[in-house]
């Protein structure tokens, strides 16, 4: 056998042997770790603030989330515009009755100035009571204007669009070009209307970059945000390195999982895309942003249903489903960002809600998985509420959440609706996500507003300084009678107004006769 078989030979699968039993008890204790218990009862969870807060208690929690909420609208509100406008140089003339190009240049840019959109608003010679809806194709080239004064090609070509003007009372205005990144100082932009057959009085174009005083507030509040989430980050793993992960609520696991989240959300990278001329760092911004909000979608569906069916999270039945719903909404989101930027780097005149017939069928899947969502989600907060309103402890963690979030998603809906109900720049998708706000206030607000639920999602489930040795009491048999009527007593009819007195009572009473004997 030794002259069949080398000499390293058993050594190194034994080796192995013992590599692979060593790996297969690892997965063994982190799955039963992450597990949860089958029966899992207030005892047998890692405790949570949230237990030992009085009706006065949650009464400040929400007034502290209004208050800092409220400073960063504040903030927001004396802060500077979001977009910067400026008119256009350009002649206008006709040969034939029709119009030459237009050659534009645009003021001097810097890296703060982050887009470029040229925009085009027509004054007819007509009266303003006709209605006037028209197709015709428009040619742009674009050039770069670097800092000793030459040219460069960005597009060595002329791009060709149709666009539609619409006139009405005065007509629409209609987005010539956009850049999603600046490499130059300064741009010349020909534009081409010579198939235009309308009696045109006047043609207005205007610049329209991001404000440098509105960028300098982003990247600071980003980098405030980008700390604190981190240092409380650090705080709740902190307070929960004591406890089992198997010991841990599905809060708690999941307030673990959606704070690194937050802090990719905030985008620590964010300062890279004004000292890289590349667009590498707006699509790692935006993919940040999808998988963050994503995964808060994702946290509040498995929530409802865990706490309803807290021994029955399987891979398949339990998180699958939810995975899929999910992520068809993430994969829509990142899709139609990467085509947005993908497309805009080779025509400046792409625009696919106009250009792209597959625009509206990607908006009708959005919205009808959108529509799956809701009332999914509907139906197990209905569930859990009729399920668990009269189980002391649960029925607390489910109020506070449910009143907590319903707080957050009115404010984003009225959020949202002051975004997209402005009419800026509103052909264009990516106008649309970026550079619809009004103010600073508006772009603040749902920054801080994720981020502050967040943080108050951290500190109720986070456990409290001596929730320790508590835990260790009730694990202890001696003591598992005093935990039902525990349950009964501060989580009864008077729970809201002596939260842990009974118990703390008892407990010190117990400890003073083992004192004694």
């Amino acid at each position: 056998m030794d002259a069949e078989y080398p000499a390293w030979e058993p050594p190194l699968c034994s080796e192995l042997k013992r590599l692979c039993k060593r790996l297969q008890e690892a997965y063994r204790e982190l799955r039963e770790d992450l597990t949860p218990f089958r029966d899992e009862r207030f005892y047998r969870l890692a405790p949570m603030r949230l237990y030992s807060l009085s009706k006065r208690h949650f009464v400040l929690v929400f007034v502290v989330f209004f208050v800092c909420f409220g400073l960063t609208v504040f903030v927001g509100i004396r802060g500077p515009k979001v977009i910067q406008t400026s008119a256009a140089n350009f002649s206008l003339s006709y040969s034939s009755k029709q119009l030459k190009p237009i050659r534009i240049l645009s003021n001097p840019l810097s890296t703060y100035n982050q887009q470029l959109w040229l925009t085009c608003t027509v004054q007819l010679a007509q009266s303003k009571e006709t209605s006037i809806q028209t197709s015709f194709p428009m040619t742009v080239k674009v050039d770069g204007v670097a800092k000793d004064g030459t040219i460069m090609f960005i597009h060595n070509k002329v791009h060709n669009r149709t666009r539609t003007l619409t006139c009405a009372e005065k007509c629409a205005e209609i987005i010539v070009a956009h850049l999603g990144y600046l490499n130059y100082t300064q741009y010349t932009v020909v534009v081409g209307f010579e198939h235009l057959q309308l009696p045109i009085k006047e043609m207005n174009f205007t610049w329209k970059t991001y404000d440098p005083a509105f960028s300098q507030l982003e990247i600071w509040f980003r980098f405030f945000f980008v700390v604190l989430t981190f240092t409380v980050t650090c705080l709740f793993a902190h307070s929960l390195r004591k406890f089992s992960m198997r010991d841990w609520g599905i809060e708690q696991k999941w307030t673990a999982i959606l704070l690194p989240l937050l802090l990719l959300y905030n985008d620590p990278f964010f300062p890279l895309s004004f000292l890289v001329n590349s667009w590498f760092p707006g699509m790692l911004d935006d993919l940040f942003q999808s998988v963050f909000l994503c995964a808060l979608l994702l946290f509040w569906l498995c929530v409802y249903h865990g706490l309803r069916a807290p021994g029955e999270r399987k891979c398949l039945t339990f998180y699958l489903p939810k995975f899929c719903i999910v992520g068809l909404l993430w994969l829509a989101s990142v899709t139609l960002g990467i085509w947005q930027t993908v497309n805009e780097l080779h025509d400046p005149m792409y625009q696919y809600r106009v250009d792209t017939g597959n625009f509206q069928g990607m908006k009708v899947f959005f919205m009808v998985v959108a529509a799956v969502y809701v009332l999914y989600l509907l139906f197990l907060i209905v569930r859990a509420c009729s399920e668990l309103r009269h189980m002391p402890y649960v029925d607390l963690r489910l109020k506070f959440l449910t009143a907590l979030t319903f707080v957050v998603l009115i404010i984003s809906i009225v959020i949202l609706y002051l975004r997209f109900g402005a009419q800026v720049l509103q052909d264009n998708f990516v106008a649309e996500l970026s550079t619809n706000y009004q103010n600073s206030a508006e772009f603040l607000s749902f920054y801080g507003l994720l981020n502050f639920y967040l943080y108050t999602l951290a500190f109720v489930y986070s456990p409290s300084r001596n929730a320790l040795y508590e835990s260790q009491l009730k694990d202890n048999p001696a003591f598992s009678m005093l935990n039902d009527s525990d349950d009964d007593v501060i989580y009864g009819s008077d729970y809201e107004e002596m939260p842990l007195q009974n118990g703390q009572a008892i407990r010190a009473q117990y400890r003073e006769e083992s004192d004694s004997d």
